[in-house]
Formats: C-alpha cells, structure tokens, sequence
C-alpha cells in the first residue's frame, strides 16, 4: 500500500455559501487528500442554493430540494462542520479563528461572508415583522406572513425584491411594491422594458409605486404601515426591505486586514496576510465589487487552484444578466445607457408582451436589452463580447441568428449560429464547446450534462438553451427534458411507467419496482406516491390503495398547516349548505376551540387549526350531521362552485346549481393525478367564474358549453372549448368522461391544463367526439367511482375507536408539491 502524502495543513472557511461551496467542490476534486478542512457558518445549515429561495417562497420548491450539499457530502470529504456558529475573532498572530462556542487553528483561511443587506435607516426600521431578504430564515418569516389576507410591503424594486413579492402573492397576500427609481431593476433594464415589466406586475395584483421614498415604518410593536414623503401610506403586516446588499467585511475589519468597499485581493484571491484568502460578494478587486454567481465561480476555481499549490489567476469578464421575475423572461447585456454617437434598434410586439433593444455605436453593438423573448441573448451577448462588426447584417440584426441572411432558418439556427466558446451558462461559465464536448464524452441526458459541466444548475435560466445544443449534437437521440425519469430511483419516465405498468400487467409496487429495474429499494417520496396514483388509476378492480405511498395530507385527510395543526373542509355539494350543518359547523368550531372559520373561494367552510389528535373526533361529529370530507387536501376533485342559476337569478339559462350539486355527487371522491375545480355558471356572465377552472360549464338557453384547461394558480389561463351540449344528462357523461381520459393519460401531478397542452387539445376532442369510446370512458369512471367512492373521515373515525388512528395517522411522507 503507498503511504498517504502528508496534509498541507489545517485549512478553515469562514462561510458555508455558494461561493466557497464552488471552492470545496474544485479542491476536493483536485487535491483530495490536501488539506483538514473545517467550516463555520453562522447560518445552522450548509450550502444550498440561494438563487432558488425564490421558489421556495412561492411554494414551487422545498427547502429540501434546493440543498447543494447535504451532511452526507460533508462527512464524505472528511470536512468538520461548525454550523451555527458565527465566527467573531481572527486572531491573526496566532493563526486560531474563534466563534461564539470556540476556536480552531489554520494555516489557511478563507473568508467568505458574503454581504449583508442594507436597511434604510428610517424610523420604525426595528419594529417586528420588518425582514430582509437574503437567508432561509427570511424567507420562512415571510412564508409565515404571507397568508391569504395579510398585506405586505416590499421596500425596493430590483430583482431581489420583485422576487420576494411575486412569492408573497403567490401565497395569496396583497403585496405592494415601493421602488425609489422611475422604473423597476433600473440597473438591468431601461425604461421601456421596466414598464413592461410593472404592468405585467399590476396584472397579477402586485401593486407597484415608482418614484416612492420611504419615510417612516410605523406601528408599535410590531409593523402596521409603510408612510412615503409624498403622504402616501400602506397598510402592511410584514414589510421585507430589499434595496440592496453591501460586502461583509466586519471578521477583516476586526482582524486589521486591508479593506476599503470590500476586502481587498489580489488576482490569487489572496488578502493582505498571506495566509488570508476571500471570495464572493465580501471581496474587492481591482475596484470591482462582484453580486452575480459567475464571478463568484470563477473566483472559487482559482482559489481551488492556489490551495492545490497550481498557479491560476482570477480576470474578471463582462457578464450577461438572464433574469425570471414571476414567469417574465428579461436579458440585458453590455451599455444600454444612451450616448453621443449612438443609436437604437427597438422591437415591440404589444400583443406578445415582446420588447428587445439594441445600442449599436458604429458597427458593434455595444449592448441589448430583452423583455418577454430572450432566446437569442446568448447570441447577443457574444457579438457584444466579441466586438463582432455587424455591418453586414445590421438590417436583420434585431430579429437574431435565425434570420441572418435574410429567412428564418430552423428553430434550432439561433443555437446553431453560436460558436463553440459563446457563453450559454453565465452563473458558471459553461460554454457551448464543452456542453458538446461533455456530450460526445457520453453525457446524453439533462442531469448528467449538468453533472460534468455544471451547466443549468445555480438559476437553471439557461436550461432551454442547453437543451437546445443538445438536440443539436446528439439529434433523434435527444430525449428532452419534457420527459425525465420519475426520480432518481428509476431511469424511466412517467409515460414509460404508465406504459409498462399495463404492457406488464403489473398490480403491485413491489412488482413495478422489481420488474422496471428500480435502484432504490422501496422508492421514495417522489415516486411511491405516483405509482399508487398509477396502479390505482390502471387497475381499480385489483388493486389496493397503499396509504403508506400518499402524501402526508392525504394520509391524515385534512391539511396540515404551518404550526402543525390542521384544516378541516367538510363538503357543500355545490356550494349550498342547510341551517343544520351550520349549526354542525358552528359547534364543531366550539368543541374543537377552532382559532379560524373562514368561508374558501371555493363557496364551503374551512375549520383552521384543528389539532391532530381532535381530527377523528371532529370528523365524527361532522359525519353525525350528515356532512363528508371534502378532499380539500386530494388530488382530487375539490369544489363545483356554482351561482344560483335560473331558480332564482332573473338572468339565469339553466338550473346550474342543480347541476353542480349531480356533477359533485357524481365525481367526488375520484382519485385524479392532481386536484380538479369545476365551475358552473347559470348564464354567459359568468358569475362561477367557469371559465378559468379546470372544467368549466356556462348555461346557455341552448344546453350547455363545456369548457376546459383553465388555471387561477400560480398561473392564469381561460378555459378552451370542448364541446357543447343539450342536456344535463349529456354534460355530466361528457365530463366524467373527460375525468377518465385525464386520469388514464396525465403525468402525476400534471394540472389538466399541462396535460392538454402536452397531448394537444385537438386529439382530446377528437376522444371526446367518437360517442363509443366516450361511453366506454364514461362506463370506467363509474367502475373506478363503485370501489373508491367512500368517505375518508367515516372510514378513519371508526378506525380511532379501534385503536388503529395512531398507525394511520403518524406515518410520514414528505411532499415535494
């Protein structure tokens, strides 16, 4: 056995952020065994993602989801982790750093504190519920404030605060916006663009005021309102300030290092004490203070190096800016500021909400500016780099690589255009010559591109266009993202699971799991819970609902919240109640001390904060009254929200509570791969707001008009027709039918607006018009409904008495919702 080479040292990082995360990462792959590596962090975690808090806010990714490196990769590299630990000594002389709980000699050090935000240093700044916007901690604090209901005041109008409003009002707050500036993310956008912007902010209920100077925060103990100079005053339960971040420099400072904006380094990323280095948003160098990832991963590779004992060399490079605010797409790249000698090339498409400029001086193009279509900006961005002269195709040059010559070209020509060192990944620097090189070196899928070049994989902005060079290079042999595997347990996709769930006969997920090859023994929490929707969906007579393999609120059929407790939504077939089941509520409420009754959108009643083990009690008394679950917590059918219709609406068509009330009858308690909201309107105004749910029906004097594939979430879409027809009896067959189709086709957790877009709406209606196959999916619905129709809380309750709620109901299973 060769003997080990000895360790340089004891190597100490003060920071577990991404930059010195990148840092580890490229040491540890080029010199392993190099040095005894300990890590503060004051923060009680490791590295994750802090590009991706964003979703986290809004609901569309967990914490868990975003960890870059978890405890296993830690201890796998042999590095002693200090988190929750803020260091408050360098003590320079004798090379030990120390912490609020001790200390630990180096011989390197690495400072990577990042920055801290700003606060505005205005009276009622300290008052509780006034946060910022950089840690997990802040974006808990306002997940935790951002209730349906709740007001909330974003101070700052850059990308950072438009963020933290978009996931607030994603979360059902009434959000206002206060920006200092005449338009949003001046520093990325010219004036044009950031109107743009703001209206398509206004459009989702974002309010935004522009030109607005904060005076004072009020309240007293706790925020109430945001007063401005000009008067203007804004109710607010939590105001988040996000109006821009500074270097933390406070550990150099204390230790007498040089600093002046940030701590200053040489091109080794080396301090003023040789045995000093920083990183990241703290450094200074040259002048330059660095706020986007590039820079930062570039930094972390020539820090990597220099402690691997390799000579490399840290040279700043101009870098495009490709942002997603709330759904929007926005690029800017080099000098858009106007000037002597310059001119403007600007595309406006008012009805696309596309808007693009271009600075040209001479013949280069000197900078650009995308709003709403930002395809081409790699391309842009590479004649700007390259000071390419544009005189040649000047009069085409706005419309992007595609049309050069004169025609457009094949939807790929933009990527195609591009040459092998043109930028596609600016967080981490990936060219499109090494994504192809990593290709044609066997990286043939989305997540192993990613795993040898990085691409992707901070923003994941870019993800169109590395798809894109990859349909390029690999052709019929590129399997897009659009179908990934299920998880990681598996290699196969949903599609191919579906398919050879029924090719295979297999009725089990042990089956499943053996036959298709899965790594993981048992599954996980992704998987499991879409094969049981799978298996329960393709075979209603065989098999078995496995409770363990469904999420958590479905297990415990009702939905946990945010302290731990729970909501209860008994069902109102249609919206319509009785005073008996009022009174039932309203001693439930008493009974139970429920803290909220609150009346849903979806015309029921929901019981906030019930306790967990009140659940089989509450479910009891409310089955006593006559009243069932209504699977407010499914993927399932929810609510058929209906108006009063023509028994008693003077412009009322049809009866469409009637109708409503045999629809709910009819679908409730059918498992579908995501929940389903219907509407029925008792005429073309609309009041049940049918057309913006996932099947909708308006009553017209003629029948009834089907709709379907709306969305009122996280995204808005009108509802597409589907057909028309006259009689209830015709409606209710229709949509239980369509029902099926969804259940029999759609990906797990696929809305049915996603899934009509996959599989085209021409080929549904096509299913829908053969009067055979729509009576066969009709007859499958009813077979499906005969063996799963049946109240969860009855069914649990009795359990209880026996005994059994506590192996029911203690199970757990992470979302990833």
């Amino acid at each position: 056995m060769m003997p080990q080479a000895p360790k340089a040292g004891n190597l100490v990082v003060i920071g577990a952020g991404m930059a010195s995360g990148r840092m580890l990462e490229h040491l540890f792959e080029t010199a392993p065994d190099a040095w005894n590596v300990t890590l503060f962090n004051a923060e009680p975690r490791g590295n994750y993602n802090r590009l991706m808090l964003s979703p986290v806010l809004s609901g569309e990714k967990t914490y868990e989801q975003i960890v870059t490196h978890d405890a296993g990769w830690y201890a796998a590299h042999g590095v002693d982790c200090r988190f929750g630990e803020a260091v408050v000594k360098i003590d320079r002389a004798n090379r030990v750093v120390y912490s609020n709980q001790g200390g630990a000699p180096y011989d390197k050090l690495v400072i990577a504190t990042g920055s801290a935000p700003f606060i505005i240093p205005v009276p009622g700044k300290d008052l509780k519920g006034v946060v910022t916007y950089r840690d997990l901690e802040d974006t808990n604090a306002m997940i935790a404030a951002a209730r349906p209901g709740a007001t909330a005041v974003v101070i700052g109008g850059g990308l950072l605060g438009l963020e933290a409003a978009a996931g607030m009002a994603a979360r059902g707050a009434s959000v206002t916006v206060i920006h200092l500036m005449g338009h949003l993310m001046e520093r990325q956008l010219d004036p044009s663009a950031g109107y743009l912007l703001q209206k398509d902010l206004e459009r989702r209920g974002i309010t935004v005021h522009c030109h607005g100077a904060t005076k004072a925060i009020l309240g007293k103990t706790h925020v109430e309102a945001v007063l401005l100079e000009d008067g203007t005053v804004y109710p607010a339960d939590l105001v988040c300030m996000a109006v821009g971040i500074r270097p933390e420099t406070r550990i150099a400072t204390d230790a007498h290092l040089e600093v002046e904006r940030g701590i200053l380094v040489n091109d080794r990323m080396q301090t003023s004490d040789p045995a000093i280095f920083a990183l990241g948003e703290c450094v200074q160098f040259e002048n330059q203070l660095f706020g986007l990832v590039a820079p930062l991963y570039d930094q972390a590779k020539v820090l990597a190096a220099t402690l691997a004992g390799q000579v490399a060399a840290f040279r700043p490079v101009q870098t495009a800016t490709r942002l997603k605010v709330t759904g929007v797409e926005l690029f800017s790249a080099g000098d858009f500021a106007e000037g002597p000698g310059r001119e403007d090339i600007v595309f406006r498409d008012p009805g696309r909400g596309v808007y693009k400029r271009l600075v040209i001086e001479g013949d280069r193009l000197l900078g650009a500016v995308m709003y709403g279509d930002t395809a081409d900006g790699a391309w842009f961005f590479s004649q700007i780099k390259d000071g390419t002269d544009i005189s040649g195709h000047r009069d085409t040059l706005i419309f992007g690589p595609a049309f050069q010559g004169g025609s457009q070209a094949d939807p790929l020509a933009a990527v195609a255009a591009l040459p092998p060192e043109a930028e596609i990944c600016g967080c981490n620097g990936v060219c499109k010559g090494k994504i192809i090189a990593a290709i044609q070196d066997g990286a043939v899928t989305l997540d192993a591109v990613r795993a040898q070049t990085k691409a992707s994989s901070s923003c994941g902005t870019c993800t169109g266009l590395v798809e894109q060079v990859m349909a390029l290079t690999l052709g019929e042999g590129f399997r897009t993202n659009a179908n990934p595997p299920v998880c990681q347990c598996t290699q196969h996709s949903h599609d191919d699971v579906r398919r050879l769930i029924r090719a295979g006969g297999l009725k089990s997920i042990p089956a499943v799991m053996q036959e298709l090859g899965w790594k993981t023994a048992g599954g996980c929490a992704t998987c499991r819970p879409a094969l049981n929707y799978y298996l329960l969906a393709d075979w209603p007579l065989e098999y078995r609902d496995d409770r363990q393999s469904r999420f958590v609120n479905e297990r415990n059929h009702a939905n946990i919240q945010k302290d731990g407790t729970y909501s209860v939504v008994p069902r109102m077939w249609g919206g319509v109640t009785t005073p008996a089941e009022l009174r039932a509520i309203a001693d439930a409420a008493d009974r139970y001390n429920v803290p909220m009754v609150k009346v849903t959108g979806g015309q029921r009643i929901d019981l906030l904060g019930v306790k967990k083990e009140d659940l089989p009690a509450i479910w009891a008394d409310l089955n006593a009254a006559g009243m069932v679950s209504g699977h407010a917590y499914s993927k399932g059918l929810r609510t058929v929200k209906t108006c009063v219709g023509s028994e008693f609406c003077r412009f009322g068509t049809q009866d469409s509570t009637g109708l409503g009330i045999k629809l709910e009858k009819l679908l409730w308690g059918s498992w579908t791969p995501a929940k389903v909201k219907l509407g029925v309107s008792g005429c073309p105004r609309n009041c049940a707001e049918a057309t913006c749910k996932d099947i909708g029906v308006v009553c017209v004097d003629s029948g009834f008009e089907i709709s379907v594939a709306g969305a009122a979430g996280m995204e808005v879409k009108q509802t597409e027709p589907l057909c028309k027809v006259a009689t209830e009896t015709e409606a209710m067959e229709v949509i239980a039918a369509f029902i099926q189709l969804y259940r029999e086709n759609a990906r797990y957790l696929h809305r049915i607006y996603k899934w009509v877009a996959k599989v085209g709406l021409d080929w549904v209606r096509a299913q829908m018009a053969d009067p055979a196959n729509r009576k066969a999916l009709y007859d499958r619905f009813l077979v499906s409904q005969q063996v799963y129709q049946s109240d969860p809380w009855a069914e649990h309750a009795a359990a209880d008495q026996r005994g059994k709620w506590a192996a029911l109901a203690d199970l757990t299973l992470e979302a990833a919702e």
